[in-house]
């Protein structure tokens, strides 16, 4: 397995990771730090830590997902030979076969006497 493909599964893992940190919080105070404890005075960790925590992990998911897709250019396999134009390369083109053509077919004269448009005139 090549290095490019371990960072594509990364990547695919926190963009998963991302899109559920996201969609569990709610912009209006809401979401899973009212979850715990229906917004009562009993709370799991409290609101305002829930909250702090969930928009931590969505930065550093962010943050991670960037220097991942940065690090995947990095490990592309590119190659180890030159890579140079074909049209430039007049080694690798061939000219074109050209069919030969037949000779040019002369109608046949017949051997009466018949006047030809040439000697009409």
């Amino acid at each position: 397995m090549s290095t490019f493909t371990i960072f594509l599964a990364l990547i695919v893992v926190v963009a998963f990771l991302l899109v559920v940190v996201i969609m569990v919080q709610n912009p209006k105070g809401g979401g899973l730090s009212s979850s715990f404890g229906g917004g009562g005075t009993q709370q799991l960790g409290g609101v305002k830590k829930t909250t702090d925590f969930l928009d931590k992990s969505t930065w550093t998911l962010a943050t991670l997902m960037l220097v991942l897709i940065l690090l995947s250019n990095v490990a592309i396999n590119r190659g180890t030979g030159v890579i140079d134009s074909k049209a430039l390369d007049t080694e690798a083109t061939t000219q074109p076969v050209v069919p030969a053509t037949p000779a040019a077919t002369v109608p046949e004269q017949s051997t009466d006497n018949a006047e030809t448009p040439a000697e009409s005139e």
